[in-house]
């Protein structure tokens, strides 16, 4: 993972400024931003706000399995639901290959995990999908589509975090072909005619106006979201992550480990629990760090953001061309 995060790193910096260092605005709150007015070296900054400025707004974050939203998206998860929003966690594979154990004991662990996660980010509910993990290439794509179309409409769902459809060099098939079947699930479930039958059960119509896309390759990043208030919020989702190996006890096992070589990292203090958290947020998280140091903040997540996009015809337009009907 170390490795493929640094390339990534040196090949996003010539896709999101060509070398160059990135212009940093703040976002207006509150607002979407066309990224079609954006110029390449453009990067939003995205703050924690006072308030509830998204009450009423519905966020689902969608991740092929357990520790996807933990590891990429759990620092802007949290913020946002901190400031208003309903929030659902959607997950597409039953994890049947990741983590130890029989594959009935690694989907029980990563089901119960995933349960987990959902709780101490403060999400509303957990759908599981529970297609085989690593096998969603071979799935009929036009079936995960009706299934996500029926849950933006049932849940209402404006905004949506998830993989990047676009994320170059992914090796992991359920990634790509989990954010491919959301992109066009968020435009799909506007229309009329997809799955009309819906109508018919009570449902409605329902866009999907704002995309948060992390990506684990290069990707075009316009948006750097401050986590430094949730960070460990975003550590504590970690730790629940048992069943993948990936955060857990972790800490506290180097931790023994060293002691029984007559050694110890001061950075993991001198208890289990701190061992654990701060092997997460040290190592596991290390990225936050970096992407959080190169816009001058403690803790950030970066993303490829697609927020609405301006009406052909503004007001401002027909104001300033308008005239009288003779």
């Amino acid at each position: 993972m170390k490795r493929r995060k640094f390339i990534a790193n040196m090949m996003a910096g010539a896709v999101v400024g060509s070398g160059r260092p990135g212009r940093a605005e703040t976002a207006p709150q509150g607002a979407p931003v066309d990224p079609t007015a954006q110029t390449a070296d453009e990067v939003f900054i995205e703050r924690p706000v006072v308030g509830k400025p998204h009450a009423g707004k519905v966020l689902a974050a969608i991740q092929p399995h357990a520790d996807d939203i933990p590891i990429y998206a759990a620092g802007t998860v949290a913020k946002l639901l901190d400031e208003g929003y309903t929030g659902y966690l959607i997950r597409t594979t039953n994890d049947d290959m990741s983590g130890g154990g029989t594959i009935g004991e690694r989907v029980l662990g990563n089901e119960r995990d995933n349960q987990a996660v959902a709780k101490v980010l403060g999400l509303k509910r957990a759908f599981d999908l529970n297609y085989n993990n690593h096998r969603m290439d071979q799935m009929m794509p036009v079936e995960l589509r009706a299934r996500l179309i029926f849950l933006f409409r049932l849940l209402k769902v404006d905004t949506v975090i998830c993989y990047d459809p676009w994320g170059h060099y992914e090796e992991n098939p359920d990634h790509y072909v989990t954010a491919r079947a959301v992109e066009a699930s968020c435009w799909m479930a506007a229309t009329v005619k997809d799955y009309p039958e819906h109508f018919a059960g009570g449902l409605e119509p329902h866009f999907v106006s704002e995309k948060y896309y992390f990506s684990r390759g290069p990707q075009l990043v316009n948006r750097i979201v401050d986590i430094g208030p949730f960070m460990e919020k975003k550590v504590e989702a970690n730790r629940a992550n048992k069943a993948q190996g990936t955060a857990g006890d972790n800490g506290a096992r180097l931790r023994a480990s060293l002691a029984a070589r007559k050694l110890r990292l001061p950075i993991l203090g001198n208890d289990d629990e701190t061992a654990d958290r701060q092997y997460i947020k040290e190592f596991v998280l290390a990225n936050d760090g970096a992407v959080g140091r190169r816009h001058g903040l403690q803790y950030a997540e970066e993303f490829h953001y697609i927020g609405l996009e301006p009406p052909v015809i503004s007001e401002d337009y027909i104001k300033q061309h308008a005239v009288p009907l003779e």
